[in-house]
């Protein structure tokens, strides 16, 4: 839960209504300490319906007309990737705080020239990591970070489901953003190598890549392990956390107990030769934690705002977003080698 916000509410807009920039619209429209004061998008039936949903927000076309208005003081981009530089450097020039739906950018020099340019006019510039605000995975980085699960071995996720099959990006890039932003935050770092391999079924004229399983390596001997898909007979959004202590599990799609903390553990033994007589392996109860009932989007836009309000480093910032854009570049160059890994410059 964020901290008591501050009196002022931030005069806000919002760059694209359509798809998921329409609950962006919304969630921004009732999230404290924000006034939604513009609507900008290039569908003029969008926006009158936009309008429609949210009387007394203005709404526009042109985003210069946007940045026009003194009373902004963010901006939200939730436009198509390949216009999030364009429109956030605009935005960020304009003195502007910038909230960037995920990835950041296409690459990691744009990714760090938007960084460069909030460092230098002291803004805060945060990327849409929706699933590090998700209260499951906060409740799990809590765990780990006291410990409840000793030191961590690996954590592996699945992200798969049939559609939606995309012709601009392939499933790395369209999926894999979220497991990769949720590895980094849970284990407390970056991750220095990456090897993956993808396969093309469906677009073989576009060679868009509709699976990919990727493997990576992070200091100290810890790994995470990603498997995405719009290709699958199954719709999963799961994550596991191996530990010495104990196990966790966050399974998005169960109706209750999306979250189990497993009370197991292998323990090996010195001085033995068989598998039997040097691990000790221990099994102990299995708790399902009460997860709060708090929406994520909303919980990742009042983050936002109390970030501009109190200049606090949001829990996404453009550094850790950077991150994620330069482990997907490494991550698709380590799928066009055949999974060859790849190393991710830090």
């Amino acid at each position: 839960m964020t901290t008591a916000l501050a009196t002022k509410d931030v005069g806000m807009a919002v760059v694209g209504a359509a798809g998921w920039g329409k609950n962006i619209v919304r969630t921004f429209s009732i999230a404290r300490g924000c006034e939604l004061r513009w609507v900008c998008d290039l569908s003029k039936p969008l926006l009158t319906a936009t309008a429609q949903r949210h009387p007394g927000v203005s709404v526009t076309t042109s985003f210069e007309e946007v940045l026009s208005d003194p009373t902004v003081k963010a901006v939200a981009v939730a436009v198509d990737v390949p216009n999030h530089h364009r429109l956030a450097k605009q935005a960020l020039e304009s003195g502007r705080h910038v909230y960037v739906e995920k990835p950041l950018t296409l690459t990691s020099a744009d990714s760090q020239e938007l960084c460069t340019l909030a460092r230098k006019h002291n803004l805060i510039l945060m990327v849409g990591h929706l699933l590090l605000y998700h209260p499951a995975v906060v409740l799990a980085k809590q765990r780990i970070d006291a410990g409840d699960l000793g030191d961590i071995h690996y954590l592996y996720s699945q992200r798969v489901n049939l559609g939606i099959v995309r012709e601009t990006e392939n499933a790395w890039w369209s999926l894999a953003p979220h497991d990769v932003a949720v590895a980094m935050y849970l284990l407390g770092d970056t991750p220095v190598a990456i090897s993956a391999t993808g396969a093309v079924f469906l677009q073989r004229e576009r060679q868009v890549e509709d699976i990919a399983f990727a493997s990576l390596r992070f200091p100290g001997g810890k790994s995470a392990h990603i498997h995405v898909s719009w290709l699958d007979p199954h719709k999963r959004r799961s994550l596991t956390v191996v530990g010495s202590k104990r196990m966790l599990t966050f399974d998005d799609t169960a109706p209750d107990e999306r979250v189990k903390i497993y009370d197991k553990t292998a323990i090996p033994t010195p001085g033995h030769t068989t598998y039997a007589e040097g691990v000790a392996v221990r099994s102990g109860d299995v708790l399902s934690p009460a997860v709060p009932n708090k929406e994520p989007l909303l919980e990742e836009c009042e983050h936002f705002i109390e970030c501009v309000q109190t200049g606090r480093k949001p829990r996404s910032d453009g550094e850790q977003g950077l991150a994620v854009v330069r482990t997907l570049e490494a991550g698709q160059e380590s799928i066009r080698l055949g999974g060859t890994p790849v190393e991710i410059p830090s």
